[in-house]
């Protein structure tokens, strides 16, 4: 099996998080989520998954020289970020793929999909 990458793009001008939502929309999408993690759970796809705090949070850690540096905010600027993400075994990219349908109909959002590296025979 492979695993993919399923991850959920936002709009960088919106910066949506449980916190930001009206309740009662943060309430639908945790449901949402839930369902379509259980279905992935109880057919045996499911890995991993995380939500993502916006990019204004994030802290850039470059230690490729001879002096750590640590910037506060994404690495790059971009119209898009990533929100979340659920890691899933799939036989096929198609298969992958129609799991990534069921999520973007349950959240109403765009659903990206990307296999994981895998290393090479040895």
């Amino acid at each position: 099996m492979t695993q993919y990458l399923l991850s959920l793009p936002h709009d960088t001008e919106e910066s949506p998080t449980l916190e930001s939502m009206a309740p009662e929309d943060a309430e639908t999408a945790m449901a949402a989520a839930g369902a379509f993690i259980d279905e992935l759970m109880s057919s045996g796809a499911f890995v991993f998954a995380g939500g993502l705090q916006p990019p204004s949070t994030a802290v850039t850690v470059d230690h490729t020289g001879p002096t750590l540096q640590r910037t506060d905010g994404p690495f790059v600027e971009a119209p898009e970020y990533l929100g979340g993400f659920w890691v899933i075994d799939a036989a096929t990219q198609d298969d992958a793929i129609e799991w990534a349908a069921k999520a973007s109909k349950a959240l109403t959002s765009r659903v990206e999909v990307r296999a994981l590296q895998e290393a090479p025979d040895q």
